[in-house]
């Protein structure tokens, strides 16, 4: 019986609440997508079933943080089962120092957000290619 049990909800502990209140899956909510081009640094966050006014975007010290909250569209007494991720959420991404804050640029079009942050020329010009020897 014990490992019938196991079998049948291994895998699910991933999902479980952790003590911080922050289950392991929504710890990396939302999926984003990072570019680093010449001029800028771009990225791209997948928040399916959000709306603008849900999402909030902050740049800081070179830190970019998206943060908000996805509410369940059922009450949980009606729910028997689910694989996806409802509360709070909040994301820290590291871009450095050398971006432009004041010109930073927010989208958000069906259900992904995307945030350009212009790199200063200072931080365009600091990129040396090394060359590699055998």
């Amino acid at each position: 019986m014990n490992r019938l049990f196991d079998d049948v909800f291994r895998g699910f502990d991933s999902r479980l609440p952790s003590f911080g209140g922050v289950s392991s899956l929504g710890a990396g909510w939302p999926s984003v997508e990072i570019s680093n081009g010449e001029k800028e640094i771009k990225v791209m966050a997948e928040v399916p079933g959000l709306e603008q006014k849900d999402i909030e975007v902050l740049l800081d010290d070179g830190v970019l943080t998206l943060r908000g909250e996805k509410r369940s569209e059922t009450e949980d007494k009606d729910r028997q089962f689910s694989e996806r991720y409802y509360g709070r959420f909040e994301r820290r991404i590291p871009v450095g120092y050398e971006v432009k804050e004041d010109e930073a640029d927010a989208r958000f079009k069906n259900g992904v957000l995307t945030v350009t942050l212009p790199k200063s020329e200072k931080a365009q010009s600091q990129v040396k290619r090394i060359d590699i020897k055998s």
